[in-house]
């Protein structure tokens, strides 16, 4: 294809790619984001492949690989349109049935549907499925549906139509003004208006102007970011282009983890299928508009989602923070007047250029517009991305998309924000999903990271583990946060360990508030907000630990014992086979004891006793009981049962 001078051009050149495709036609589209290849989708696209050549279809079926749809614990996921029919867990071995049965007889085959885990019902096509009915996909609805690998089949779905828009029809204020009316915030951390951001860099003096992608996405558990640029990268490009027409810059940067190699390779294609066709460049669309794009890969520094760091690692400097007396959106890149906003921000600009400022207000709260792409992880039984409407209830998203807590646990808080965010209680479980609302809660909405926790999860630990993240990510270079994190990480490990003291509540949150008002960038000031939300909502926890030496969700090694239970053991031998230490002492038909002085409280005698017989018990804050006498340690032989 020869390049695309017009808008006009382009609109033609879609309409010339869907005179091409036959929508009643077979299309096979095979999740391929990183998940789904880790569970085997490169096996299942090349058999598909194959046994469509076998069968002589090559002209009839598309098979494409696809970015990642969400539900990622069910991968790989099949979808085959126009029917929808989705089918999950599949192996290479069941393509040559899928071919026979549901490409050339139209028939779905059953154990191959998602079952609902509480009802059992099956669900045939992808939108029946329990965990997309409650969403509402206006960014991930595609990634399904495109070869990220194809520049065509983003066209296809109208992409690159709010480029053409944008240059054949408006100019870069009005692109402005539209997403000044959306009020898009951005989704990468405080939520900042991104229009009134935009504006700044529009109205800055300096001729010189940067745009900029941050997909260092470092949260743990988190991974938006890399699923839309690994299955929709155009969409971001877009955006990108767009947000450069609308603020005057000529140059854009995709800032891209480097663990990220997937996404990585993308978005550089997709770069340079843009070229090719005309729509990154010089003159794009014959509108006289120059803009060029460029890829960073960033070393994995958490501290680098911090816009001053980021752009401090671009310029090829250490990825440290500087004081922002001013902002970054006057003085940022090179000292140059810059944009930087997320990928799922960006991914959001082409629809609003397209839709209109307004539609994107119909969605949401008061102060929180549109949808937002949470990573739904954890305790939970459906796992994966999901796309909700700002405004519903973490109760919903938890429940109705979620399904709940696996194993009939108990629900206790939900981990939002990623490590600099906070812990949400069950009787918070009516809180809307909103920027200023989990703010408030003492959570944050950061990039979207949402971790369910249940009754199994020590709240102190949580926070512990959070602050050891943050300490280890701190770049040092203010003493607030390098130190008083440190200081927090120590004194909460004690806690955990049964080495509280007290006064330690008090001393962490003097420490606290110092970390807070004292730091230099937004991850110090945010970084005890794992302590302050645990101790705002399990107080009691905080104080089993140090006054009673005992952790009421028996996971602290240190503040538990695991005892045999003389009444419950069959003698069967599973924990005396297993045992790392050799710490158990028993025989056949003879009940088992613990040796307290050799456990080292792994668990793992808890983990193998059969349930049936439930033997081994956890004890907190408890002494443990003497083991039994040689002479009282034979189980009693069962009586036969006699024949009627």
């Amino acid at each position: 294809m020869a390049r695309l001078n017009t808008p006009e051009e382009l609109s033609d050149f879609r309409q010339e790619i869907l005179s091409k495709r036959d929508p009643d036609n077979p299309c096979i589209s095979v999740c391929a984001g990183a998940g789904c290849v880790a569970s085997g989708a490169d096996e299942v696209i090349k058999a598909f492949k194959e046994e469509i050549e076998k069968q002589d279809l090559t002209a009839k079926v598309d098979t494409k690989g696809t970015g990642c749809p969400g539900f990622c614990e069910q991968g790989p996921i099949v979808v085959i349109y126009p029917e929808e029919i989705c089918y999950v867990q599949v192996k290479a071995e069941d393509v040559e049935q899928i071919v026979a049965e549901t490409i050339k007889e139209n028939k779905v085959i059953d154990r191959l549907l998602f079952a609902d885990p509480i009802t059992g019902e099956k669900a045939v096509k992808e939108s029946d499925i329990t965990f997309y009915k409650s969403q509402e996909r206006t960014v991930l609805c595609n990634n399904i549906k495109i070869d990220s690998k194809s520049i065509d089949d983003y066209l296809a779905l109208e992409g690159y139509s709010a480029l053409g828009k944008a240059l054949g029809e408006m100019t870069g204020a009005e692109v402005l003004e539209e997403v000044k009316k959306s009020n898009i915030r951005g989704r990468g951390g405080a939520g900042f208006p991104a229009g009134r951001k935009w504006e700044g860099t529009r109205n800055a003096k300096d001729p010189v102007k940067y745009v900029i992608v941050n997909a260092d996405e470092g949260d743990p558990g988190a991974f938006m970011d890399r699923a839309l640029l690994e299955g929709n990268p155009h969409s971001i490009l877009e955006g990108l282009i767009l947000g450069g027409y609308a603020i005057g810059a000529s140059e854009g940067y995709f800032y891209v983890r480097q663990e990220y190699p997937l996404a990585v390779d993308n978005i550089n294609l997709a770069i340079e299928q843009a070229e090719h066709y005309g729509l990154l460049g010089e003159n794009i669309l014959g509108s006289g508009f120059n803009f060029k794009v460029i890829v960073h890969q960033g070393a994995g520094a958490f501290v680098c989602g911090e816009s001053t760091a980021l752009m401090a690692s671009l310029e090829g400097r250490v990825g440290e923070p500087r004081p922002k007396y001013i902002r970054s959106n006057i003085k940022g890149l090179w000292q140059k007047p810059s944009v930087l906003n997320n990928v799922e921000t960006w991914a959001n600009i082409p629809l609003i250029v397209n839709n209109g400022g307004e539609w994107f207000t119909k969605v949401g709260t008061e102060t929180s517009k549109g949808t937002k792409i949470f990573s739904l992880v954890g305790k939970i039984n459906n796992t994966g991305l999901v796309e909700v409407p700002m405004g519903m209830t973490l109760h919903d998203i938890i429940y109705k998309i979620g399904g709940g807590i696996p194993g009939g646990k108990k629900f206790k808080a939900v981990q939002t924000g990623g490590p600099s965010g906070g812990c949400i209680p069950e009787g918070q479980l009516d809180l809307q999903v909103g920027f200023d609302e989990l703010t408030k809660a003492g959570s944050m909405m950061g990039s979207g990271g949402m971790i369910v926790l249940d009754e199994d999860t020590c709240m102190v630990d949580v926070a512990r583990y959070f602050i050891n993240f943050l300490t280890e990510e701190s770049c040092g270079k203010c003493v607030p946060c390098r130190e008083g994190l440190r200081q927090m990480h120590r004194i909460l490990t004690n806690i955990t360990k049964g080495r509280g003291r007290e006064g330690d509540i008090e001393l962490l949150e003097d420490i606290s508030e110092t970390t807070v008002e004292a730091s230099l960038c937004a991850l110090g000031k945010s970084a005890p907000n794992p302590f302050l939300s645990t101790l705002r909502y399990f107080r009691d926890e905080y104080e089993a630990h140090i006054k009673e030496k005992r952790c009421p969700a028996l996971a602290c090694k240190e503040l538990i014992v695991f005892h045999i239970d003389p009444a419950k053991c069959q003698a069967c031998g599973m924990c005396l086979k297993k045992c790392p230490a050799d710490a158990i002492d028993g025989g056949k038909k003879k009940i088992h004891i613990i040796d307290q002085d050799k456990c080292t409280n792994c668990g793992t005698c808890f983990e193998v006793c059969p349930d049936k017989f439930g033997a081994v018990t956890k004890i907190s804050g408890e002494p443990v009981p003497d083991p039994l006498p040689e002479e009282k340690r034979m189980i009693a032989k069962k009586s036969p049962k006699k024949k009627k």
